[in-house]
């Protein structure tokens, strides 16, 4: 299978928080260099990762944070990505824009590259806040609410919350908007920005000052919903290539409480052969890459684009998203 580069960069960034003792972390970090190197060689006649520059990006972050050096070429191979513009597809780019940028200043701060290779480091993380803020529409959010907390940590990690006016729009979105960070991928992005930190803060967590406050903590379970919903679910490839715009239109029944996938689901237990879909799980949840047999590729710079009719893009994943009774959900086989 594929390199689980964000699950060990994840699990490592949040083991250093932690303060664990030294000896289980050494052999994580070398699975870690172990799974950078497989990312890349698995997939080199693509020129990109196995997994996504996302994931790319965060192993490179762990790293560093760990005080552990990087070869320059792992490193280039992330600059020339950002430079010809290979990170993603319009407001999803916007996470792995900020992760890059973090690990290029924690490379920086850290002093683990050479002064040449710093400076191109941090003309990168430049043109990646510039593009961020550019990326901030009229609510605040930047990019979407997901991966508002990312830019954030940009802001926070270079110096420049202070100066950039997008900061404080962002937070007040952020602010808006906590509700929607339900699971525990999403409350580790933005539990740092609210407490004015981020990621890089923890490469400097001083253990033996930290207190052990760690307490379990009682979870109500979520207040069941009874009823069922319809939602239209709808399948459409607008590409020129498609042989048809609209490619299935089926009402789907399932339980008040649903969420898309499982709306996804259903289709496909309705309609054995008339439905298929596949999911890839990542770091942030399942990720749609394929619906009727057509496949998302990044080589192809194509992507499922989520819509609720007519064309509004929805802001959370399949397994996040919730939609009501009566509406029209639109997979779109969109470019970018």
């Amino acid at each position: 299978g594929r390199p689980r580069t964000g699950w060990l960069a994840l699990y490592l960034l949040g083991l250093r928080a932690t303060c664990p003792p030294p000896s289980p972390q050494r052999s994580l970090v070398t699975w870690l260099k172990y799974y950078l190197e497989e990312d890349w060689t698995g997939s080199r006649q693509h020129g990109h990762p196995l997994t996504s520059y996302y994931q790319y990006g965060l192993g490179v972050l762990a790293l560093c944070v760990h005080h552990k050096r990087v070869r320059e070429e792992v490193i280039r191979r992330l600059l020339t990505a950002q430079q010809h513009g290979r990170l993603g597809h319009g407001l999803n780019a916007v996470d792995t824009e900020a992760v890059v940028a973090l690990a290029f200043t924690c490379l920086g701060q850290r002093r683990l590259v050479g002064a040449r290779l710093v400076a191109e480091l941090r003309a990168a993380t430049s043109r990646a806040s510039r593009s961020m803020a550019e990326a901030q529409g009229p609510d605040g959010v930047i990019g979407n609410i997901y991966s508002t907390p990312w830019a954030l940590q940009v802001f926070l990690a270079t110096g420049t919350c202070q100066t950039e006016p997008a900061f404080g729009q962002a937070m007040a979105a952020l602010l808006d908007n906590l509700d929607a960070f339900g699971t525990a991928a999403t409350m580790a992005q933005v539990l740092p920005v609210l407490h004015g930190r981020s990621y890089l803060d923890v490469a400097s967590v001083h253990c033996r000052e930290e207190p052990d406050t760690l307490t379990p903590m009682d979870m109500e379970p979520p207040t069941e919903v009874l009823g069922n919903k319809t939602v239209q679910l709808v399948v459409e490839c607008p590409l020129p290539w498609c042989f048809q715009l609209r490619l299935y239109d089926r009402p789907v029944s399932v339980p008040a409480g649903a969420s898309l996938l499982d709306v996804l689901r259903a289709a496909a237990a309705q309609e054995p052969h008339g439905f298929t879909f596949d999911i890839q799980d990542t770091p942030q949840g399942p990720f749609l890459t394929q619906v009727l047999g057509l496949e998302a590729r990044q080589q192809k710079r194509n992507y499922w684009q989520l819509l609720t009719a007519p064309s509004t893009p929805l802001q959370m994943g399949v397994a996040d998203y919730r939609p009501h009774d009566g509406e029209t959900l639109i997979l779109s086989l969109s470019e970018w």
